[in-house]
């Protein structure tokens, strides 16, 4: 900003604005006098939403306005000067953006910073500030949701449709040789003449039918990678980060049951992008899911902590001190993802909580010993049994719900482990099978609803 024109008049104020100035260079980072500093800008584009986050060394008052013919979203920043880190935000947008096009990005006045979003749709504009949390300093969000949001369950309808064909052909199938073998029984039980032995022989043939048989419907198996976005979850010594490396673990889990004749994944989340823990429950409930996976990779406070773990809900408490001290650092993952407080709806957190049965505990803990004796046969155990905690991701009140802990990233013979694509293909591998006995002995009821 051009200095104004020196006025002989305030000379004798020359002394005094030098100690202000010798003030303001003492007090370094604050920069009180020429207002915030800009840390860091951030994207993260998803079909859900796109985030932009600033991140600034104290906290700044922002104002919006939508306007349309073109659809735009203008932000004013105060407290603000243009400077390079903020002129990076235009780069930030990437071309694959779903519903931003371009941020433009300018000294409004001075002292203000204007933002416009040139949209590629109508959205819904969520603005909110974080106070300072983990690695974090002060942020804005500005989280845009598109006015009409995808419909996940539709999404996956149509996915699978060609699977669901295929597998009510099948269904249709066996019913015709069930069929055609009880009518084919008829004459022959109420013919005395008739010998006993073909009858005999004709019912374990009705029951050796193709293991799809047993599931009238396909299976939805719900996999949640854990954190994403502004929360990377842990990190191991060599850099790595927890979402990164559950994101492709919890990939291979769902290439693997698409591979599968009777059942169907849904990724909670399939780019890096937060997700908050209630939503993330609510995407599971909306496509039905018939079980809930969620996949982490930890750290300890101790970095020789070592093994794989599965975790379910517990009512009653932590069945270990490891067991609380892990449920605590992952419901904490709101606030460092960052979670408008203003829009969270703590009625509907309470009806879960409430509303977790346990029968969904018990179907819980079978399905998570199996998966976890699958795991044991190839890699270390954190602990030979399921444990339970109060785990919010968990809370689904009518789906099966664990959370995996494939090993701990802060141990680094583990996390060079997590790193390895043959160890991630296993651990994917292990899941699945535990998966595939679990429903092999309950397999799925009827649908909860008709949609």
């Amino acid at each position: 900003m051009r200095s104004p024109p020196f006025n002989p008049s305030k000379r004798k104020h020359l002394k005094t604005s030098a100690k202000l100035f010798s003030f303001v260079l003492l007090l370094g980072e604050m920069e009180i006098a020429w207002g915030a500093k800009i840390l860091g800008v951030r994207v993260w584009p998803s079909e859900d939403y796109t985030r932009i986050t600033l991140e600034s060394d104290k906290p700044l008052p922002i104002t919006q306005q939508i306007l349309t013919n073109p659809d735009r979203l203008v932000v004013d920043v105060q407290g603000l000067e243009l400077n390079p880190t903020l002129r990076d935000l235009v780069a930030k947008v990437k071309p694959n953006d779903p519903y931003v096009s371009q941020i433009r990005v300018g000294q409004f006045q001075p002292g203000i910073v204007r933002l416009v979003f040139d949209l590629k749709e109508p959205i819904k504009p969520q603005l909110f500030t974080l106070d300072p949390v983990a690695e974090y300093n002060y942020r804005m969000v500005f989280d845009l949701y598109p006015t009409t949001p995808p419909d996940p369950l539709m999404e996956l309808v149509k996915s699978s449709a060609r699977k669901e064909t295929a597998l009510a052909k099948s269904n249709e199938e066996i019913d015709l040789i069930a069929q055609f073998a009880a009518k084919k029984d008829i004459p022959k039980a109420v013919t005395p003449a008739a010998p006993a032995a073909p009858v005999a022989q004709a019912i374990p043939e009705v029951k050796e039918a193709p293991a799809p048989a047993k599931y009238k419907r396909l299976i939805t198996i719900a996999i949640d990678p854990g954190h994403g976005g502004e929360d990377p979850g842990a990190i191991g010594a060599m850099g790595s980060k927890e979402k990164n490396v559950v994101l492709s673990i919890a990939k291979r889990l769902r290439d693997k049951i698409e591979g599968e004749a009777y059942m169907r994944p849904f990724l909670t989340r399939d780019g890096d992008y937060f997700v908050p823990l209630n939503v993330r429950v609510q995407k599971a409930r909306r496509v039905e899911a018939d079980l809930f996976v969620s996949i982490h990779a930890d750290a300890f406070i101790q970095p020789h902590a070592k093994g794989a773990s599965v975790f379910a809900l517990s009512q009653l408490g932590a069945s270990s001190s490891m067991a609380r001290w892990m449920a605590n650092k992952e419901n904490a993952s709101d606030l460092i993802g960052g979670i408008n407080i203003k829009t969270k709806d703590q009625q509907v957190a309470n009806l879960l909580l409430d509303m977790s049965t346990t029968a969904q505990i018990k179907d819980s803990l079978q399905v998570g010993n199996s998966i976890l004796k699958q795991i044991g046969g190839f890699a270390p155990l954190h602990k030979g049994k399921v444990e339970q905690a109060s785990f919010a991701v968990l809370k689904a009140p009518d789906i099966p719900s664990i959370l995996v802990e494939t090993a701990f990233i802060s141990n680094p013979q583990e996390e060079a482990r997590l790193n390895d694509e043959n160890y991630q293909d296993r651990i994917a591998e292990a899941i699945l099978r535990g998966i595939k006995e679990y429903f092999s002995k309950n397999p799925p009821v009827a649908r909860r609803t008709n949609s």
